[in-house]
């Protein structure tokens, strides 16, 4: 089987729910660097792949698909050696399927409500931004209680990936006004996910702490 290319940046937590998916596969992935900031999304080599001009673009063969959180399901479909990182069954897919849709629309927004402003320029997140998001990780502890992972479920999934590279994004911007310890539940799911992936750090820690890095030299300049 030949790599998938994956043309993305680290700081992006999508572009890592790619990675750690790969890397819980076992499977060979070329990370090809595409520097938003500088504009390279938007030169011709690079729209001939995806017209959308968005990361991450997975290339398999003749295969070419963006969004992240199909990008993984379409990899555990196709590469699975079993079901457990995306389960078949109905009910527990389910599920698996709704913490994706929350992560992207939900949780993932909530965070970027309260960074990019700072980071790319725009009004100030005000006091609601800052309430949504608590109220947000109020829903994520919530999800993984008991020891539980996201889905209510005793196996990592494509689900925790997603939650976790947004998870491990906000964890390193180290928001001044949120303190995560409140947070348990999630603060030991946590722990527990980064030891599950293998080469974590290369696939999202490394990422994680480099947003985290960027956003706080905005929020103190």
């Amino acid at each position: 089987m030949a790599p998938i290319d994956v043309y993305g940046m680290p700081l992006s937590a999508p572009c890592r729910i790619v990675n750690m998916t790969a890397e819980c596969l076992g499977m060979e992935y070329n990370f090809k660097m595409l520097d938003l900031m500088a504009g390279e999304h938007m030169k011709p080599e690079f729209l001939a792949i995806n017209p959308m001009h968005n990361i991450p673009t997975m290339v398999d063969g003749d295969f070419v698909l963006n969004e992240s959180r199909a990008i993984a399901a379409y990899l555990v479909n196709k590469y699975g050696k079993d079901d457990k990182l995306y389960p078949k069954d109905a009910e527990l897919r389910a599920r698996v399927d709704q913490r994706l849709y929350f992560d992207m629309g939900v949780f993932y927004k909530a965070f970027g409500d309260c960074v990019y402003p700072v980071m790319f320029g725009g009004d100030l997140p005000g006091q609601d931004k800052f309430d949504k998001l608590k109220e947000v990780l109020g829903w994520v502890e919530g999800f993984v209680k008991d020891d539980k992972f996201c889905a209510g479920n005793d196996d990592m999934t494509i689900g925790d990936l997603a939650l976790l590279a947004t998870y491990s994004t906000l964890k390193f911007a180290e928001l001044s006004w949120l303190d995560l310890a409140e947070f348990k539940n999630i603060e030991a799911w946590y722990e527990k996910c980064c030891k599950l992936v293998p080469n974590y750090e290369k696939a999202n820690g490394e990422g994680a702490t480099a947003f985290g890095g960027f956003y706080k030299s905005k929020a103190s300049a």
